[in-house]
């Protein structure tokens, strides 16, 4: 196994790498709060956390197992070169570890708060069943012959493709609407902090060892970074860009529905005073 050649790198790839952790970490809580707070989780997308739950689970596979199995790390020398450097870092595995976590509360929260008329689509429960069978299948031909870093690469591979569809339904949500109006905009912007520090993590990585197999060894955290950055870009561009004189004037539809404004205009104020 090789070993860092320089120490300003290896500084560099730990700092980054917990940023990375920090800023992902980080938002998850808003929502959960927010769910604490109003014991409700009316206008919380069930399906985003079910799908989410099913990604998570699946990259904290992925990343535990590489990061502790010393039989899967030696498959992954025997592919690649002994003369690489496990691509999973301490940090990986810690965010996987709260992102399951997180993402299970949230779906307890779901569970014991009011949901109104809201339920998890037919879709998602298909996609979430059809990727666990996959996954199941998977295990049992990778069984007999102890194929497990070929294993935790479908579990990598799933991960990836969730993240995609998990992404999908808002960015379409707010191109219908020509509105972020109720979107977060400060999960979005962690959320891109996170994949640019992810991606500058294998980055000095790949420079340090002057090998690029960190990426193609790992893709599943490379394509990660990218399709967080490129939905983050498309959100920040939705929000900033193309629909920013929404996000200032809050609908009247959604107040005459019975949902309160959290800033009343000055009208409302002096209305009340009266």
């Amino acid at each position: 196994m090789a070993t860092w050649n320089s120490i300003p790198l290896e500084i560099t790839y730990q700092t980054l790498g917990w940023i990375a952790f920090f800023s992902w970490s980080i938002s998850f809580y808003p929502q959960v709060i927010l769910n604490f707070r109003r014991k409700s989780v009316v206008g919380l997308n069930f399906d985003f956390v079910v799908l989410n739950l099913t990604k998570h689970s699946s990259y904290l596979i992925y990343n535990a197992s590489l990061y502790f199995s010393s039989a899967i790390q030696q498959q992954y020398f025997q592919k690649f070169g002994f003369g690489q450097m496990i691509p999973v870092a301490a940090n990986d595995v810690a965010f996987s570890i709260h992102a399951v976590l997180l993402t299970a509360v949230t779906l307890i929260q779901i569970i014991i708060y009011d949901r109104g008329n809201q339920k998890v689509s037919k879709l998602s429960i298909a996609i979430v069943c059809a990727v666990w069978l996959t996954a199941a299948i998977c295990f049992f031909v990778a069984l007999p012959g102890h194929s497990w870093l070929w294993l935790i690469t479908i579990f990598n591979s799933i991960q990836v493709f969730m993240t995609v569809i998990k992404y999908i339904p808002q960015a379409i949500f707010n191109f219908m609407r020509k509105s972020t109006d109720g979107f977060s905009i400060g999960n979005i912007l962690l959320d891109f902090v996170g994949g640019v520090t992810n991606y500058g993590q294998m980055a000095v990585q790949s420079i340090d060892q002057n090998s690029w197999v960190n990426f193609y060894g790992n893709i599943g955290k490379t394509l990660l970074s990218v399709v967080s950055v490129f939905f983050d870009l498309l959100f920040m561009c939705q929000h900033y860009i193309l629909y920013p004189e929404k996000k200032a004037h809050p609908s009247r539809k959604i107040n005459n529905e019975g949902a309160e404004p959290l800033i009343k205009s000055s009208d409302e104020v002096t209305s009340e005073n009266v």
